[in-house]
């Protein structure tokens, strides 16, 4: 029985999440982390629903996320903190390779990157605010992890996402019209590191000689933004395409989790210059490396084009 291409790319899809999802409960399970990353929007959501202030009683050393986080998280409160965390990263990992596989399956590839592990073992949201690149809905997630989202949002900037988003927004403030002013001064204790501010990360601003590229607006817009761990730089695997490509920057940020299993970094610089060297600056590579194939072949078009109109003229010259 032949099974439809969109079918296949359904239980494709659907197998990485359920994989995915599985894998983070074990983590979760296995480290008793609770929810991990997903800890304090499932406590949110809990507290919308019982008319309680999110923003209450946070635990310390606890950085609370925007209001919007524990809306999205609603659909996952009644469950256990544990398994809530799972669903959602099984479920946020399957609708970004149902995005990926519909565009080429190889980019499929992209998971097995570092920084989606990094994010797999603490049930974090990139993977969610990369589904935004694919699905123009999703891009109302990017406004739950601003620091991530941000970069993604305005690079695949669309009219229906920015109605989600605004939509989402909305019903944030509709809720708890008050809560940026509770939730700003409760970022103090936010601990991050800026790319571009990270020897070499000024080389990053490279990417705005190729400016009108996409993927070099992505690589320069989360380079300026601030940045906690290595799970946040997984939205740059939007950038490379092609096997050859991903695999390379796969192996790259593969010498970054081999480093960070035998040693522990001290500071958010040193976080942030293994990111740099890992990560951004394969990146940037890809990106660069791209424009120089696209030069020459525009040049060997026009070159071909240029020989044929010769070979035209020739050929009428003789005629006449």
């Amino acid at each position: 029985m032949n099974i439809s291409r969109p079918n296949r790319n359904f239980a494709v899809a659907a197998s990485i999440g359920v994989v995915s999802g599985t894998l983070c409960w074990a983590f979760l399970h296995r480290f008793q982390l609770g929810g991990a990353d997903f800890n304090w929007a499932h406590r949110a959501a809990r507290a919308l629903l019982s008319g309680e202030n999110p923003y209450a009683n946070t635990p310390a050393g606890t950085v609370p996320y925007p209001l919007p986080a524990a809306i999205a998280a609603l659909p996952f409160a009644a469950f256990p903190v544990e398994f809530a965390g799972a669903l959602f990263f099984g479920i946020s990992s399957g609708l970004l390779a149902l995005g990926l596989i519909r565009q080429s399956p190889q980019r499929l590839l992209v998971f097995l990157a570092y920084p989606y592990w990094a994010a797999l073992m603490t049930a974090q949201w990139a993977p969610l605010v990369m589904c935004a690149a694919f699905f123009p809905l999703a891009l109302a997630f990017c406004i739950a992890k601003p620091q991530v989202g941000t970069s993604v949002a305005l690079t695949y900037f669309s009219r229906k996402g920015v109605i989600a988003g605004a939509a989402l927004l909305l019903a944030s403030f509709v809720l708890q019209p008050r809560w940026p002013m509770e939730w700003i001064p409760q970022l103090r204790g936010y601990q991050y590191f800026v790319p571009l501010l990270v020897l070499p990360g000024p080389l990053l601003a490279l990417a705005l000689w190729r400016w009108r590229d996409r993927d070099a607006r992505l690589l320069f817009l989360a380079c300026v933004l601030p940045q906690r761990w290595f799970y946040d730089s997984f939205i740059l695997w939007l950038i490379p395409k092609t096997r050859r490509s991903i695999l390379a920057t796969v192996a790259c940020s593969w010498v970054v989790g081999l480093w960070r299993w035998y040693h522990i970094p001290h500071t958010k610089q040193q976080v942030g210059v293994w990111c740099v060297l890992g990560f951004y600056v394969p990146m940037l590579v890809v990106v660069l490396l791209r424009a120089r194939h696209e030069a020459g072949t525009d040049s060997g078009e026009r070159s071909r084009s240029s020989f044929q109109k010769s070979q035209v003229s020739t050929t009428t010259g003789q005629q006449n």
